[in-house]
């Protein structure tokens, strides 16, 4: 790696989340050969917003683990509960 993709790079690393991970989607996106400049503009937008939704504290993160133990609860319960209805 050059010298100066680590100074570019050090450089993002200092930047807060929602900035990092709009330049690594675009960085990413630029690898595409073809891109759909529409839908490129759309997740733009969709990301600044949730961003300033984050920031401003309108919605509240919470940790994956956490956010995959309650749908894999939910699943179980619906499991079970059409387990308890076949055998009705």
């Amino acid at each position: 790696m050059t010298a100066d993709a680590e100074r570019i790079a050090d450089e993002i690393l200092t930047v807060p989340g929602p900035v990092r991970a709009f330049l690594a989607h675009k960085l990413i996106a630029s690898l595409d050969a073809e891109t759909d400049n529409d839908r490129e503009r759309e997740w733009a937008e969709v990301m600044d917003r949730r961003s300033r939704e984050i920031e401003s504290g309108q919605v509240v993160c919470r940790p994956v683990n956490d956010v995959i133990a309650d749908i894999r609860d939910k699943l179980d319960a619906i499991r079970r509960q059409s387990c308890r209805s076949s055998w009705r």
